[in-house]
Order: C-alpha cells, then sequence, then structure tokens
C-alpha cells in the first residue's frame, strides 16, 4: 500500500520562501522531483513589486509550450495559487521572471512512495 508524506520543496528545506533570481531559462530550481516517487506539488507565488510581472515555471525542460506555465501576477500581490496539485516524477521545477528579485514561491509536496 502507498504511504503518503508533506515534504519541504527541495530547494528550500525550511519552507521558507524561494526568491526568483533568473530572468531567463533555465530558472531558479523550485524543486527536484524523486526519482522513482511521485511528488504532488503545490506552488504559490507572490509578486513583491509595484508592477505587474510575468511568471514562468518550467517542467523539467525548456520547450514552449509543452513544459511552461506562464503566469502574469498582480503588483504586490499575496499568495496566489501557480501549481494545483500537479504529480511529477523525476522531474526537476524551475522558474524565471520578467524582472529579478521580486517574486518568491512557497510550496509543499505531497510524495507518495509506492
Amino acid at each position: 500500500m502507498p504511504t503518503y508524506s508533506k515534504v519541504h520543496l527541495s530547494a528550500n528545506a525550511t519552507g521558507r520562501p524561494i526568491k526568483v533570481v533568473a530572468t531567463a531559462t533555465t530558472g531558479t530550481t523550485i524543486h527536484a522531483g524523486h526519482a522513482t516517487d511521485k511528488d504532488e506539488v503545490w506552488l504559490w507565488a507572490s509578486n513583491t513589486d509595484t508592477t505587474a510581472r510575468k511568471l514562468t515555471v518550467e517542467f523539467g525542460g525548456t520547450t514552449s509550450p509543452d513544459d511552461l506555465i506562464e503566469v502574469t501576477l498582480a503588483p504586490e500581490s499575496g499568495l496566489v495559487p501557480i501549481i494545483p496539485g500537479i504529480c511529477i516524477t523525476n522531474v526537476t521545477i524551475t522558474a524565471f521572471a520578467a524582472t529579478a528579485n521580486v517574486i518568491n514561491i512557497v510550496g509543499y509536496v505531497n510524495r507518495i512512495t509506492p
């Protein structure tokens, strides 16, 4: 029977926000999926800037539109859901923004071990 455990994103073992530093591909690492377990990833983003900013989340690659999810975050927005429980295995999630150091990402992973 599978087991479930809630774990921090691999890019920050304390659960603190991850600052999106990258402004182009390949982006800032958010989470590296487990090699064999399924990771159900939940992410929220916040834009601390006074201008709307585009955020691009990359799922294991940089091909548009196959590997990319894009969202424009309103200025000074609180936590906005960006990844609602997408399951991955052995995939690294990265992100980049139109401007460095103004978008933070938080979240967690439900790890499903067969």
